[in-house]
């Protein structure tokens, strides 16, 4: 493995050893000694980068998340090995910050380790994608933002507009991108119209508030989770610069945090937007939290994400009348969960063989039994044809 001391600075907190915590058993950057990573691990990185927002607050940093990261007690389960690899400081231009997260995270992916990046703004998933080019797959993004993030690619990048950059970035390896919380008073008509013709996901913050179980297979389905922080209410987060009375509450950001890291396929995590305030720490408290519930789902995976023999999975074949083959579904013996089969050229075929397998949920066997086809179903269809 490549050395990547060079992109870090050592962490500054103060760690708490109490018996049990974190803090007792995790690796750290800290007296000059770069921790020696390991394969099948999470690793933690801050990125204090906040060039592309509109909020003046360059070279402002607050690590205060680590020491209540610290502080907190080992999960029940857990056997994968925490690193703490520092900060990547911000480099002279932002497009060195840039090359430094990309470089970092292409390695660790490669490596078998899931780095957990706390950021500086969203527009830092952009670098994230680009670590996964060498390996030469296609990517599905998820992204958890009370906006859609668009942008314009003749404009520079920047938080709330860096999807166009991504999608515009040659050679393109997304495949689909999922939004899971935008507010339709945030969000334009073009915006929405787009995501439509690229056949993305979103599930509103009102779906998800009504049944979280809409929003799982998108999570599900993702290799890349981006976490937008201003998308929690301000009420639950007191870092939210935008003082927004709608948005998710710290309870459903945990759980989807918790459900990102059961996921098979997800191999990094993102939380941006976080904005220092020297003044509270509740914010800090909240994003450490997110991270211990990441990891306790890191921890849990079933290893059921069924590329492979699906021998053991119970395989149910709906017929529709106006269709001239059977959709198929797969259900994991293992955890419940549900897959639905989409067809996909031969010619594509190792191109798109992590694609055509998509996570659905129970009630698209439903509407499949009642003649019709999931919408899930539908958009694979296109992106694959």
């Amino acid at each position: 493995m490549k050395d990547l001391s060079i992109y870090f600075r050592e962490v500054d907190t103060e760690i708490k050893s109490k018996e049990g915590t974190i803090g007792e058993s995790i690796g750290i950057y800290t007296q000059g000694h770069f921790p020696e990573l390991k394969k099948n691990s999470v690793a933690i990185i801050y990125v204090p980068e906040f060039r592309n927002g509109e909020e003046n607050i360059q070279n402002k940093q607050n690590e205060n998340f680590r020491e209540f990261f610290y502080e907190l007690y080992v999960g029940t389960d857990w056997n994968k090995k925490i690193f703490d690899c520092g900060t990547i400081l911000p480099g002279k231009e932002i497009s060195d910050t840039y090359f430094a997260l990309t470089q970092v995270v292409s390695e660790m992916i490669k490596n078998d380790i899931i780095p957990i990046i706390i950021g500086g703004t969203q527009d830092l998933t952009y670098s994230i994608y680009k670590g996964y080019e060498k390996l030469e797959q296609m990517v599905n993004i998820c992204s958890i933002d009370h906006k859609l993030d668009i942008g314009n690619p003749e404009e520079n990048i920047s938080k709330d507009g860096y999807l166009s950059h991504l999608l515009t970035h040659r050679p393109c390896f997304l495949f689909n991108h999922a939004n899971i919380g935008c507010q339709a008073p945030l969000v334009s008509k073009t915006e929405l119209d787009l995501f439509n013709k690229l056949f993305f996901d979103i599930c509103r913050l009102g779906e998800f508030n009504s049944d979280f179980k809409k929003a799982e297979p998108h999570i599900r389905n993702a290799d890349i989770l981006s976490i937008d922080l201003q998308s929690i209410k301000k009420s639950d987060f007191n870092a939210n610069i935008h003082y927004s009375p709608n948005g998710f509450t710290a309870e459903q950001m945990c759980q989807i945090a918790k459900y990102g890291g059961i996921s098979d396929k997800l191999t990094s995590l993102g939380l941006f937007n976080y904005y220092p305030n020297d003044n509270l720490k509740t914010s800090e408290h909240l994003i450490a939290q997110i991270m211990w519930y990441f990891i306790d789902g890191v921890n849990l995976r079933k290893g059921d994400f069924p590329i492979g023999s699906k021998k053991d999975y119970l395989k149910f074949s709906v017929h529709l009348e106006e269709y001239s083959n059977d959709l198929v579904f797969y259900k994991s013996n293992k955890s419940n969960r549900w897959w639905i089969e989409v067809p996909y050229p031969n010619t594509e075929k190792s191109k798109y063989e992590r694609h055509h397998l998509v996570p659905c949920n129970h009630e698209d066997y439903e509407l499949a039994m009642n003649n019709e086809i999931p919408d899930i179903w539908w958009k694979t269809y296109q992106k694959l044809s």
